[in-house]
């Protein structure tokens, strides 16, 4: 498995802030992750201070719709030099099927499809109130078996569930983590979270981080202890 990477979160406004967070972090955060805010906001004009930097981008819409619908949502996304993109495993195999088939199609530069399993912010009392009796580990293994097998190339989990992920699928499949905090952070919204460190070591490829580097008062320095951290993961 190659080095594990750092997906700085970009929760933002709108993508005038976009250049001055790339140029303040360390070279080493290659990959920016544009969610639903910010894409609302300003659509594919939120990609570009990315693009024109040299940076990855990973379009995080949790894409859940019908089969065709995502298809071509999909093919849109790949047109943008989108690297990862995101789309609810709870679609069902069809939807995952439709997308990783438009992925393929777009050659080269074709998005890696992630299925997120379950919400970092949900537990185990939110899902049974939407009827699922599932323990969020069991509902997170079960919904990447169905995505994997559908055609996607990694799923989106917590951190505390990547050990489990490793154990049952092996070395191939990405493995893109939020929940991501040094003992110093704040949780937030997050109810199910790991350090960097412990994170690498459970076998994650990707770690998600936001507000504990944005909203940090010297982001490059929260961005190195992040990095620091996952170094140290990965030599322990």
């Amino acid at each position: 498995m190659n080095r594990s990477e750092l997906i700085v979160a970009l929760d933002v406004a709108d993508s005038s802030a976009i250049g001055g967070i790339v140029d303040r972090l360390p070279d080493e955060v290659r990959w920016y992750k544009v969610g639903l805010e910010l894409f609302a906001a300003e659509g594919p004009k939120a990609l570009e201070p990315l693009a024109a930097r040299g940076r990855h981008v990973f379009l995080d819409l949790k894409l859940h719709d019908i089969p065709r619908t995502v298809e071509r949502a999909v093919r849109a996304a790949a047109r943008h030099g989108v690297g990862l993109l995101t789309l609810h495993a709870s679609g069902g195999r069809a939807m995952i099927e439709a997308a990783a088939e438009a992925a393929r199609g777009a050659g080269p530069a074709a998005p890696k499809i992630l299925a997120v399993t379950v919400l970092t912010s949900l537990d185990a009392a939110d899902l049974a109130a939407i009827g699922v009796g599932r323990a969020p580990a069991d509902q997170v293994l079960a919904l990447a078996e169905v995505a994997l097998s559908a055609g996607a190339d990694g799923v989106v989990c917590s951190p505390q569930e990547a050990a489990a992920m490793r154990k049952r699928f092996g070395a191939g499949p990405l493995l893109v983590t939020p929940g991501i905090r040094l003992p110093s952070d704040a949780v937030g919204d997050q109810k199910r979270v790991a350090t960097p460190a412990g994170a690498v070591r459970d076998g994650a490829t990707h770690l998600v981080v936001g507000r504990p580097i944005l909203e940090a008062a010297d982001p490059a320095a929260a961005a190195r202890r992040v990095l620091a951290d996952m170094a140290a993961g990965e030599a322990g």
